[in-house]
C-alpha cells in the first residue's frame, strides 16, 4: 500500500498529498520530461556547430577570431546560466506544493536578474580585446576577437532571459516550447549567417562578425517570442504571471542562494576542462587536435546528461514541495538510471565506432592514431561524467546547492587536473594521461555526489 505523505501549499499550512509514485512511474515521467529537454539543449550545440563549419569555409583567420571570442564567451555563458537556475528550482518546488501564485513571482524576478547578468556580459564584450591579450593571445588574435564578442555583446542580454523564461517553464514540466523554438532558431541562424557572414541579399561581408550579429539577432526573437508565449498562457492569472511582484528582495536573496554556488560550479568545471585543453597544447600540435576530437564527442553526447540533470531537478523539486521524501529518492535514483543507460550505449557506439568517428573529424593520418585510443577511454568516461552532471541536478532540486559545489572542486582540480598533468607528463602517458585524469575526476564526482544525494535525501527536506 502507498505511503501517504504531506505538503505544504504556502509556509506554516499543510495539506494531505497524494500517494507515493512508484519507481516505474518516476522513470516514465523523467523520460517523457528528459526528452525535450534532450534536444533544446543539442540544438544550442548545434547553432555553435554550424557557425563554426560556415565561418571555417569563409576563412581559417575568421575562423580563429571566432574560437578566441567564443573560449570569454563560453565561461561567461555557463557561469551566467548557473546563476540563474535557481528560477527553475524555486518553480518546481512551487509548482509541486500547489503554491502556484509563487511561480509567475520567480519568472519575473529572474528576469531582472537575468537582464543584469546580460548587460555585465555585454560590458565585459566590450573589454574583449583587452581580456584575450591579457591571457596571452596574439595581437592580431585578441582584436579581431574583440570586433567579435562586440558584436556577441549585443544579444547577451537577450539570451539571459531566454534562460530564465526557459528555466520557468521548464520549472512548470512544460519544456516542449523552448524545444520547438532552439529548432526554428538553429534554422533561422543558418539563414542569418548566409546572409552577413557572405554578405548576400545586399548585406556587408562580414565574416566572424557576421556570424555573431546572426546569432545577436536570432538571440533576442527568441526570447521575445518565448516571453510572448509565456504572457499569453491561458493560466497566467493562477501562475501569478501579471499584478505585482510579492516580497521581491526575499525572492531575489533565494534566486541568489542558489544560483551563487551553482554559477561558481559551472564556472569552476569549466576551467578545469579549458586546463586539460592547454596541458594537450603542451605535448604538441596532433597531441590536442586528437584530444579535441575525444573531448568534442564526450561534449556532444553529455547534451543528453544535461537534459536528464535538467528533468532530475523538476522532479526532485516537485517531490522537495509535496514534503514527500520517498519520491525525492525515487526521482533522482531515476535520473540517474536514465542517463546511465543512455551513456551505456554511447559508450558502446564508442567502443565500436571509435576509428569510424575519428574519420569524421580529420584525415590527418597522425591524429587518426592517436584519437581512436581517447575515445575509447571517453566511453568510460561518459557514465560517470553524465551520472555526476544528473547528481548535481538531483542535489540542486533540493536547494543543496553549497557543499556539491566545494565536491566539484576537489574533484576537478584536486583530482582530475593533477592526475592528468602527472601521467601525461610524468608517467610518460601523453593525451590518453589527460583522458584518464578526467576520468578520475569524474569518478571521484560521481561516487561522492552519489553518497551525498543518499545521504541528503533521507531527512526531512524543506521548500526553501
Amino acid at each position: 500500500m502507498p505511503t501517504q505523505q504531506f505538503r505544504a501549499d504556502s509556509p506554516g499550512t499543510a495539506a494531505a498529498a497524494g500517494p507515493t509514485m512508484n519507481f516505474g512511474t518516476h522513470l516514465k515521467r523523467t523520460i517523457r520530461l528528459a526528452g525535450p529537454m534532450i534536444v533544446m539543449r543539442a540544438g544550442l550545440l548545434i547553432m555553435v556547430a554550424v557557425d563554426t563549419a560556415m565561418i571555417g569555409h569563409y576563412g581559417t583567420l575568421n575562423l580563429a577570431f571566432y574560437a578566441a571570442a567564443n573560449a570569454l564567451q563560453v565561461i561567461m555563458v555557463l557561469v551566467s546560466v548557473g546563476l540563474l537556475q535557481g528560477t527553475m528550482v524555486l518553480v518546481a518546488q512551487a509548482h509541486g506544493a500547489g503554491a502556484h501564485q509563487e511561480c509567475g513571482s520567480y519568472w519575473r524576478v529572474g528576469l531582472v536578474h537575468a537582464a543584469v547578468l546580460g548587460t555585465f556580459m555585454a560590458g565585459i564584450c566590450f573589454l574583449g580585446e583587452i581580456a584575450l591579450n591579457a591571457i596571452g593571445q596574439t595581437a592580431e588574435l585578441a582584436a579581431g576577437g574583440g570586433e567579435v564578442l562586440r558584436m556577441i555583446s549585443w544579444g547577451l542580454p537577450a539570451l539571459a532571459m531566454w534562460a530564465a523564461t526557459s528555466f520557468f517553464l521548464d520549472g512548470l514540466s512544460r519544456p516542449l516550447p523552448a524545444m520547438i523554438l532552439t529548432i526554428s532558431a538553429v534554422l533561422l541562424n543558418a539563414g542569418l549567417n548566409a546572409i552577413f557572414i557572405y554578405g548576400t541579399l545586399g548585406a556587408p561581408e562580414m565574416g566572424a562578425e557576421g556570424a555573431a550579429l546572426a546569432t545577436s539577432i536570432t538571440r533576442w526573437l527568441m526570447f521575445s517570442v518565448l516571453a510572448l508565449y509565456v504572457l499569453s498562457l491561458h493560466d497566467r492569472a493562477a501562475l501569478g504571471i501579471g499584478g505585482a511582484i510579492r516580497n521581491f528582495r526575499q525572492t531575489a536573496r533565494k534566486l541568489r542562494h542558489i544560483g551563487i554556488p551553482m554559477g561558481v560550479a559551472r564556472g569552476l568545471e569549466a576551467a578545469a576542462f579549458s586546463a586539460l585543453t592547454m596541458l594537450a597544447g603542451l605535448l604538441g600540435t596532433v597531441d590536442l587536435a586528437g584530444y579535441q576530437i575525444a573531448f568534442n564527442l564526450v561534449a556532444l553526447v553529455f547534451m543528453c546528461a544535461i537534459g536528464v540533470s535538467g528533468a532530475g531537478t523538476i522532479r526532485v523539486g516537485n517531490a522537495v514541495g509535496r514534503h514527500n521524501s520517498a519520491d525525492i529518492r525515487y526521482a533522482g535514483w531515476s535520473a540517474l538510471l536514465v542517463i546511465t543507460i543512455i551513456m551505456t550505449f554511447f559508450t558502446g557506439l564508442f567502443f565500436g565506432l571509435g576509428e569510424t568517428l575519428a574519420n569524421l573529424y580529420t584525415d590527418d593520418a597522425a591524429v587518426l592514431l592517436i584519437a581512436p585510443p581517447l575515445i575509447l577511454i571517453a566511453g568510460i568516461v561518459l557514465i560517470f561524467d553524465g551520472g555526476q552532471a544528473v547528481l548535481m541536478g538531483a542535489l540542486r532540486g533540493m536547494a543543496d546547492v553549497w557543499l556539491p559545489p566545494v565536491m566539484q572542486f576537489v574533484s576537478w582540480w584536486g583530482v582530475a587536473v593533477p592526475v592528468a598533468y602527472v601521467l601525461s607528463f610524468h608517467a610518460g602517458l601523453g593525451t590518453p594521461g589527460l583522458m584518464w585524469g578526467f576520468l578520475a575526476g569524474a569518478l571521484v564526482s560521481c561516487s561522492s555526489l552519489a553518497l551525498r544525494f543518499s545521504l541528503v535525501s533521507r531527512r526531512a527536506v524543506q521548500r526553501i
